[in-house]
């Protein structure tokens, strides 16, 4: 019996071209979201037959994590690798963004969604470097990080200040957010995390991100 067959054998009732075109999407996209539109039925698929896909990413070196508390599944690499490169700015906002929704999801039951304006990007990078960010940067920075599923757009236009963006909780598993989560049991809420984050921007060491030496860029899950 040749590998096709075989392969298709162990697949069983799940379709070929459904499981390539999940398990892609999965390797590519980073997050696979409950409640994003785009990834739903990827969630559901992948969900139902963790098994299968758990086996096949076995052998790429994979875990596949599912967090149904969130409605997040995505993989974890046992070797370190398949890591994005970012560049420092896209690090920024991703960090921004996490601190964000940390702070807004203590107000939110946990079925809430977060959504807030880009004016409070804009705001809280101010803060951070006294100056004003471009909109194309803001742009940009945003569109890639909707990419891989962190967030998305209730408007059109995300570079405008008044643009509503939803941010998704796979936020919460970019990052290793342990001192983060600490700052926050701790009710020291957003001072000392902006001073942290603040610290981070200014070249200095931050236990949350593993830094490239070159500072023009950093590294994400």
């Amino acid at each position: 019996m040749d590998f096709e067959n075989r392969f298709e054998e162990i697949l069983g009732s799940v379709s070929k071209d459904a499981f390539r075109q999940n398990a892609n999407k999965l390797l590519n996209e980073c997050f696979i979201l409950k409640a994003c539109a785009d990834t739903k039925s990827c969630y559901y698929a992948i969900q139902k037959e963790r098994e299968l896909y758990a086996a096949f990413f076995d052998l790429l070196g994979y875990d596949i994590l599912i967090h149904k508390e969130y409605g997040v599944i995505l993989l974890n690499n046992r070797f370190g690798m398949g890591r994005i490169r970012l560049r420092l700015l896209d690090s920024m906002i991703l960090l921004l963004l996490g601190l964000i929704y940390m702070e807004k999801k203590k107000e939110l039951s946990q079925t809430e969604q977060v959504t807030i304006l880009v004016d409070e990007l804009y705001e809280r990078y101010h803060e951070l470097k006294n100056e004003r960010l471009k909109k194309a940067d803001m742009k940009a920075a945003l569109s890639l990080l909707k990419r891989y599923h962190i967030l998305t757009n209730l408007d059109s236009d995300m570079g405008n200040p008044e643009t509503r963006i939803q941010i998704y909780p796979s936020v919460t598993f970019a990052l290793d957010t342990n001192a983060l989560n600490r700052v926050y049991e701790e009710n020291r809420v957003y001072e000392e995390a902006r001073g942290k984050l603040g610290k981070y921007v200014n070249g200095g060491e931050w236990d949350d991100v593993s830094d490239e030496e070159d500072t023009d860029e950093a590294e994400a899950d």
